[in-house]
């Protein structure tokens, strides 16, 4: 029965630390791009806006996933361990973005937010989900 106690606190631990991480890439996201992104999603259904975020969350996601899949046998260790790669693929995924950005014609955060579907969503979104396998790849 301690096992189980012991797994469930475990699972809160990571889950807590999952939801801070995808927290801070829907700020991170925020930043990056012109307006509130809540309103761009909730209020104008910006399909664009949500394109980008769900591909930062979903790289968030695959990231912790990975980490927690292949952590540390010290559940300390394995708490900083995606803590600490959680941070870094959020950093990525923003050098991603502004390395995108400066290589494209416009501003890309504004483009991200305009009411019509635009390709450049597509590159984003693919280049979130990159980042995040690469340091995916790169925790075992």
């Amino acid at each position: 029965m301690s096992d189980i106690v012991n797994g469930l606190g475990r699972a809160a631990a990571y889950g807590g630390l999952g939801l801070v991480l995808l927290l801070l890439g829907i700020v991170l996201v925020d930043v990056l791009t012109p307006g509130k992104l809540g309103r761009q999603i909730w209020e104008q259904r910006n399909r664009n806006a949500a394109t980008v975020l769900s591909s930062a969350l979903l790289g968030i996601g695959g990231i912790v996933f990975t980490s927690i899949w292949t952590t540390y046998e010290d559940f300390g260790k394995g708490l900083v361990s995606t803590a600490a790669f959680g941070l870094l693929g959020l950093v990525m995924m923003a050098l991603a973005f502004l390395l995108v950005d400066l290589v494209t014609p416009g501003r890309l955060g504004a483009t991200l937010v305009e009411s019509e579907p635009h390709p450049a969503v597509w590159v984003t979104a693919s280049c979130n989900l990159a980042v995040s396998a690469v340091i995916a790849a790169s925790i075992a």
